[in-house]
């Protein structure tokens, strides 16, 4: 009961000691908010935006807690009172309320300002003293929130600024520190700007603004280094802002941001490790946040591939695309030609879903500008059909507008497409030839994106590197067994220009089609198309290596050999014959076929149909042709019937024609149909049963 009632005793103290301090807070030029945390003596500990008690004030902070905020700074002095330097209020309430599309930003943008200030103080260390001996404090960035106080902070152990600097930076708007560093560098080197310049982020001179979208009041406590004055920067956004010396001030610089009532999330820590998680994992120093690291995901972009582990891969991959699986397939890509360029790619090891299916989504690659996120799908630096790919690519080069969001429509961007593009395609061609198991088992995942790129490609080239990593089934090949376009062009016959192709359902309707009769008995290797969208891939390809891509429909139609017609072999109809059934036919079918001809390269079929593109009359047929009337469709197919006149059927139609002329009616008309049935050009083939129906009953009447 004792031990009770002391911890009772122990919460009503801190209690009153909190509703003292809070009404004890003045937010006064020359005073500073009271730290809960300070004068509870031990009581209370800042956590997560709150209070957490303890149990004694000796008890030591957490092993991995480590912050550098406190509440020392304090102006003195007279205050300084200034207008910036640009236009107007005007200029800065674009800055601070229009440039940026989402509030958080103003988190980012201050932590990417923080890490150019530790950049510039590390280099300043390496000329200062070249072999890194002399005394160095760590380059850290720490966060501290208070939902109390409505207050975000945030201090970090950089350079630092003086007074003319915070002048200069502060109160200029669209003046770049960052960006007047780098100038100087480069004219040290000689006009070349150093490899270590590369970790410098800032660019407009802008992002310190975007504070102002969150704040009621902005305070700046910065000190150039040990041994000079500190000073205090305040402003509310409302084009003027005072300067003032401070004491309690340490070396770098550290941010107070006096929220606005609407904007209080951003005093919760987990709403401020959610914005780092997004946009500042990968800053290359380390960032604090209520004592704790909130960036302990490496960039492991920019590390030796040799040095990456899959384990590591695995980790990374789940932080990048938001899943839990595993990635089949990683990518490390370097380049500094003709774009510099750090990617790491990975392609999912799970099947994709309906939603990436989808075109309206958007490409699973981030772009990063110095390990600072620009956006997180970005769906302009690949192709809508690589969706599939998730990862990373950071790129100094890339032109960013004003508020470092958007990309800037540009060749660059293009460029910069096209590269990745290209590597992305060689990478899975290598996996082709080297991992055939495992890239076979992407194919039957993921081919449907490549098949995608083909048909909304503009370019020639990149169809025909797409179509070397499709497979098809070949007709010299056992079933199952598959083959590229390369393959097949190196086994092209002497005198063979075409690669022939058949789309058919099945490997058994395939072999049975009267279009491959006459290839067959030539022993032509013929590629077998199972998928209905896989013909109109074919035909958008075109061709391939200068190869046109022929079905062998459209080559039995135009074929000049079957015009000779001189000789239709003994057991052929007489010539008189066939003229007389082709014309019977023609008007028994009139409203359905353009014309009836003789062909000499069927062998086991009565007739064929063939239409002047049977790729596109298919596709019309399955798209659109439901629109239409059966007159109307036939009259834009155009069918030609081409008939076998030595076939047992036809022979005995051309005598029904005179003796039975209902029969053959009948018959010419299931012909017919069982010929477009053949040519995939009848979507739904149940109407057809009518027609055979009555074929039957009259054939059956005799007995």
């Amino acid at each position: 009961m004792m031990a009770a009632s002391m911890r009772l005793q122990r919460v009503v103290i801190l209690g009153k000691n909190i509703v003292k301090l809070s009404r004890r807070v003045h937010l006064g030029s020359q005073s500073r908010p009271v730290n809960i945390v300070k004068y509870t003596q031990g009581w209370a500990q800042r956590s997560s935006g709150g209070v957490r008690s303890l149990s004694t004030q000796s008890e030591a902070e957490p092993k991995d807690y480590h912050s550098i905020i406190k509440d020392t700074e304090k102006g003195t002095g007279e205050a300084d009172r200034r207008e910036f330097q640009a236009e107007t209020r005007m200029l800065l309430d674009i800055v601070a309320k229009s440039l940026y599309s989402d509030k958080e930003v103003f988190i980012r943008e201050l932590i990417s300002n923080a890490s150019d200030a530790l950049e510039k103080q590390r280099y300043h260390w390496l000329t200062a003293d070249p072999s890194g001996g002399g005394a160095q404090r760590p380059l850290e960035i720490h966060i501290a929130t208070d939902k109390i106080n409505r207050q975000f902070t945030i201090q970090d152990t950089g350079i630092g600024m003086t007074k003319e600097e915070m002048i200069d930076h502060l109160g200029t708007i669209a003046r770049s520190g960052s960006k007047a560093f780098l100038e100087q560098l480069k004219e040290k080197a000689g006009g070349v700007a150093p490899s270590d310049a590369s970790a410098i982020i800032g660019q407009f001179g802008v992002g310190f603004y975007s504070s102002f979208m969150v704040a009621e009041k902005v305070e700046v406590f910065s000190r150039r280094g040990d041994g000079e004055p500190g000073h205090r920067w305040v402003s509310d956004g409302s084009g003027t802002y005072e300067i003032q010396p401070a004491e309690g001030v340490q070396p770098g610089t550290k941010i107070v941001v006096h929220l606005k009532a609407d904007c209080r999330e951003y005093s919760d820590d987990d709403t401020i490790k959610g914005v780092i998680k997004k946009y500042s994992s990968f800053v290359g120093s380390p960032i604090f946040v209520n004592g704790k690291q909130a960036n302990v995901i490496q960039p492991l972009w920019l590390m030796d591939p040799k040095d990456v582990k899959q384990d590591m891969h695995d980790e990374f991959y789940r932080f990048v695309s938001n899943s839990y699986d595993r990635p089949r397939f990683s990518l490390h890509y370097t380049t500094d030609a003709p774009l510099s360029i750090r990617a790491l790619l990975y392609i999912p090891e799970g099947k994709p879903g309906l939603f990436e299916m989808s075109r309206d989504t958007e490409v699973g690659v981030a772009l990063y500008s110095r390990k600072v996120l620009i956006k997180s799908r970005a769906e302009n630096i690949l192709p809508k059909w690589l969706r599939f790919v998730k990862g990373v690519v950071d790129s100094e080069d890339i032109p960013l507008n004003l508020s470092r969001e958007l990309l800037q429509n540009s060749a660059l961007i293009r460029k910069l497409k096209t590269v990745l593009t290209n590597r992305i395609l060689r990478f899975l061609h290598d996996k082709s030839q080297k991992e055939t198991d495992s890239y076979d088992n992407f194919l039957k995942d993921y081919g449907l994106f490549l098949k995608e790129g083909i048909v909304t490609s503009q370019e020639q080239m990149e169809k025909e590197e797409i179509s070397k990593l499709l497979r098809f089934e070949s007709s010299l090949k056992p079933v199952g067994e598959k083959v590229s376009l390369p393959q097949y062009c190196n086994r092209l016959k002497e005198g063979q220009r075409d690669i022939f192709y058949l789309a058919a359902p099945s490997r058994a309707l395939a072999e049975a089609s009267p279009y491959y009769e006459a290839l067959r008995q030539k022993d032509v290797e013929v590629l077998f198309c199972y998928e209905p969208h896989d013909e109109l891939v074919l035909m958008q390809l075109r061709e391939f290596d200068r190869h046109p891509l022929t079905s062998i429909e459209k080559e039995m139609r135009q074929d000049k050999e079957k015009e000779d017609l001189t000789d239709l072999g003994s057991d052929s109809l007489a010539r008189s014959e066939v003229e007389s059934l082709t014309t019977w036919l023609k008007n028994s079918l009139t409203g359905k076929v353009h014309s009836v001809t003789v062909t000499r390269r069927l062998d086991s079929h009565p007739c064929v149909i063939t239409v002047e593109e049977m790729a596109a009359a298919r596709h019309f047929i399955r798209t659109q042709s439901q629109q239409l009337t059966e007159e109307s469709r036939f009259a834009l197919l155009q069918p030609r019937l081409e008939i076998n006149t030595r076939h047992p059927i036809i022979k005995k139609l051309s005598k029904l024609s005179t003796s039975n002329p209902k029969l053959a009616d009948l018959v010419a008309h299931q012909l017919f149909s069982n010929a477009m049935v053949m040519a995939g050009l009848v979507e739904d083939p149940r109407p057809l049963l009518t027609g055979m129906n009555e074929l039957l009953q009259l054939a059956l009447e005799k007995h």
